[in-house]
């Protein structure tokens, strides 16, 4: 199993792959998909945090996403 901080960097850089492919929406969703896959993981803010915000319309550009991914540990 990967350390806390493997998994979170390896999460990251999959949704800003998808960021990158002008799919924020997909990408933020890749990212708590694979944040609830890690035990010290599956709980972090980030998750509630990010599926408000993206159910209220925001995050939806390439930009805002990647600062939001970009912004947390």
């Amino acid at each position: 199993m990967m350390s806390r901080e493997q998994h979170l960097d390896w999460a990251k850089a999959r949704a800003l792959e998808y960021v990158d492919r002008g799919k924020p929406i997909d990408g933020l969703g890749s990212m708590i998909s694979d944040l609830k896959k890690h035990p010290e993981l599956q709980d972090h803010p980030v998750i509630s945090i990010g599926a408000m915000l993206l159910m209220g319309g925001h995050l939806s550009q390439p930009d805002e996403a990647r600062r939001f991914i970009e912004g947390f540990n």
